[in-house]
């Protein structure tokens, strides 16, 4: 990888993606194909496929979908659950002839969820396997200060500071240094909506799959932050109706063995704690790093009478298979080094339609 390649990296742009800047000249962004924003709502098909981040099972089942409706649907657009600039520079990427571009990405995606080589080798098998994919960043501004500078100062770099892209390119910079600034999760989930729509109903009836985080693409659920506005999917689902597809892949990673057996004491007493690793938080919750998940064997029956506090974690947050009648131990990692611990039985009970379990009181 090469890194603090600054102002030199924005002229190997130039010259590797000539033909692209002249869409830009026209006042369009780098991934619209073809027409305009229509008038209204695109007639196309939606086609949403929710993941944990990084996964290289997940990734694979993702690359062959893309495969597939490449292949067999005629499907050139692929939204991606990036920034609209950093989309951009990969639609460059695509059109050069080495990795400088992908490799800088790689460089500002430093301790996010991304920054992994499975999620480098995903994009080169995308390049190599369908290379006139183009990408739809419609995430909030990640990376605004080094991604969406470099953007900017590329456009500009290129007289386009009034085209289309420079615009959609400032508006994504400023709704990440929002979100950065107010944390705001219920302002993420509108903000990717919007940026969806936005860049769907560009496309003038065509179809598009999209790659998620899976709390962004369960048709009828609720932000995964505070459970009280519509996530982007099920957004989505409002506006357009039933032609909004999604699945969640993360059925593929259920564990079916624990790494390891540890020892957790509560309340004074052991119990054998099935070990079934940990999860990253950093891309949902930037405070956060990631989180780890136990199974204490034998337990249920000494806490099922404990009383709840309303904290409640979805089966298919966790890596592993849940039944009725069993006691977790879910501990976080914030990014200060502060862990806080909860412990979780699965009584049977749902949340927003889906099996859940719920965190219940100890005496500490």
């Amino acid at each position: 990888m090469k890194k603090g390649l600054g102002n030199k990296w924005i002229w190997i742009i130039m010259a590797s993606a000539a033909v692209v800047i002249v869409a830009a000249v026209l006042g369009l962004t780098l991934g619209h194909r073809e027409g305009s924003i229509s008038g209204g709502h695109s007639s196309g098909e939606i086609f949403l496929y929710g993941e944990t981040h990084s996964v290289k099972t997940l990734l694979e089942k993702e690359m062959e979908q893309w495969a597939f409706y490449y292949e067999n649907e005629g499907m050139r657009d692929l939204f991606v659950e990036l920034p609209f600039y950093t989309a951009e520079f990969l639609n460059l990427w695509m059109r050069s002839e080495n990795d400088e571009i992908l490799e800088q990405l790689y460089v500002d995606w430093e301790k996010t969820a991304i920054h992994t080589q499975e999620v480098l080798d995903f994009y080169r098998q995308i390049k190599k396997d369908c290379p006139e994919t183009v990408f739809h960043g419609t995430d909030v501004g990640h990376q605004y200060e080094t991604t969406g500078k470099r953007y900017l100062e590329y456009l500009a770099a290129n007289g386009l500071e009034h085209s289309e892209a420079y615009r959609l390119a400032q508006e994504n910079v400023e709704q990440g240094e929002y979100y950065y600034r107010r944390g705001s999760g219920l302002y993420r989930e509108n903000t990717m909506t919007k940026n969806f729509v936005r860049a769907f109903d560009s496309l003038d009836g065509l179809s598009v799959m999209g790659i998620y985080g899976s709390a962004h693409t369960e048709l009828g659920a609720k932000d995964y932050y505070t459970n009280t506005v519509p996530c982007m999917a099920n957004q989505l689902t409002n506006i357009y109706g039933d032609r909004v597809h999604s699945e969640d892949l993360s059925y593929l990673l259920l564990r079916q063995e624990a790494d390891r057996v540890d020892t957790i004491l509560v309340e004074g007493k052991e119990y054998e704690a099935s070990y079934f690793g940990k999860t990253d938080l950093s891309v949902i919750f930037p405070d956060f790093q990631y989180r780890e998940f136990w199974r204490l064997e034998n337990a249920y029956d000494d806490f099922k009478s404990r009383s709840t506090t309303g904290n409640v974690l979805p089966y298919n947050n966790y890596p592993m298979e849940i039944e009725e009648g069993q006691v977790f131990v879910i501990q976080y990692t914030k990014k200060d080094g502060t862990v806080i611990r909860e412990y979780h039985r699965s009584d049977g009970n749902t949340w927003q339609g889906a099996p859940a379990t719920e965190e219940f009181k100890i005496q500490e």
